[in-house]
């Protein structure tokens, strides 16, 4: 009677040690898929969930417009003609918004309105969605109450919530570079872009025109049809950090990039430099106030010591220290 007691209490501790044990390992192989899922964690967009009633329908053409901006309201547009250029909102915002580290907007319509340095004042959605109408698009406002803008903010509305996007979410911001120590080179980045980008751009940098002329197969990056001076691709940081993810757009991808940090820098050094390409025209200049510029934008006055050429160029590196010892986080 002794012994079957005893007995019984051993297979109790060995039944107690093993659900223990894989308690255990199941809440550590619960963690390990969470954080798994957290570290491959990216935005994604099911258009397929798309609302089929009138909602919808103005999301649908809102996301109509950021595919084939110059086809609906470009210079030669079925629905307006409010563009200067041929060149459509996803050249930049890649997958009309919804490409990771592209630009994204699945989150924008959550952070408007807001104060924008560029301007330097408080910005409503709509006045940003004017902003690249008019700067990278060379073309003239939305009406507030036109079936396109209404569009284009049903859109960006639908992204924000139909997407489980947080601030840990991954892509929502460009990648992130490294600042080389040296000046970015526009003479390196001619090679590269040779190598890399004549092929669709043209060697001349206008891009290909689509056979029926009413927008791009592939954007010009520079010309007078081209984005203006100011534009966030005019930055050179800006474009790096845009470049490494997404380009040569057959090649590159956010977790294996073609284009090193440096690499990146060059090449936009050589598509936005103003000395030997033509850009259009710009009547004024943003960043009313001087302290406020990202550290790439590259037109005085300056709260700091650099020069214009810095400010263009690089080496970044001092500047960022500069600010940051004023305990100032720079923007760029």
């Amino acid at each position: 009677m002794k012994k079957s007691y005893l007995y019984i209490i051993y297979l109790l501790i060995v039944v107690g040690m093993v659900q223990l044990y894989s308690s255990c390992s199941e809440s550590k192989g619960e963690e390990s898929d969470a954080k798994a899922k957290a570290d491959s964690a990216v935005v994604s967009v099911d258009t397929t969930k798309i609302p089929h009633d009138k909602f919808g329908d103005a999301i649908k053409y809102g996301r109509e417009l950021m595919l084939r901006t110059a086809y609906y309201i470009g210079p030669n547009g079925v629905n307006g003609k409010y563009l200067g250029n041929k060149m459509n909102c996803t050249n930049c915002h890649q997958d009309a918004g919804t490409k990771a580290y592209s630009f994204n907007l699945v989150t924008a319509f959550r952070h408007y309105p807001s104060y924008r340095a560029r301007e330097g004042k408080v910005l409503s959605l709509a006045e940003r969605i004017n902003n690249c109408i008019m700067h990278p698009h060379l073309g003239k406002p939305l009406p507030l109450d036109s079936r396109e803008m209404i569009g284009i903010m049903s859109y960006l509305k639908w992204l924000s919530d139909s997407a489980s996007a947080t601030k840990a979410t991954k892509g929502l911001k460009n990648v992130e570079i490294e600042l080389p120590d040296t000046a970015a080179s526009p003479t390196a980045g001619a090679v590269l872009y040779a190598d890399n980008c004549a092929r669709c751009h043209g060697t001349s940098g206008q891009g290909e025109m689509r056979l029926d002329n009413s927008t791009y197969k592939y954007p010009p990056l520079w010309g007078l049809k081209a984005y203006q001076p100011g534009s966030s691709m005019h930055r050179i940081v800006k474009m790096a950090q845009w470049l490494v993810s997404n380009m040569p757009y057959d090649k590159a991808t956010h977790d294996k990039p073609y284009l090193t940090s440096a690499q990146a820098l060059d090449l936009a050094a050589f598509i936005n430099d103003d000395k030997i390409h033509q850009r259009p025209f710009v009547k004024e200049y943003q960043y009313p106030n001087p302290e406020e510029k990202a550290i790439d934008y590259d037109r005085g006055p300056f709260k700091d010591p650099f020069t214009e050429q810095q400010h263009k160029y690089g080496p970044y590196k001092p500047i960022v220290d500069y600010w940051k010892g004023r305990g100032i986080e720079p923007s760029y």
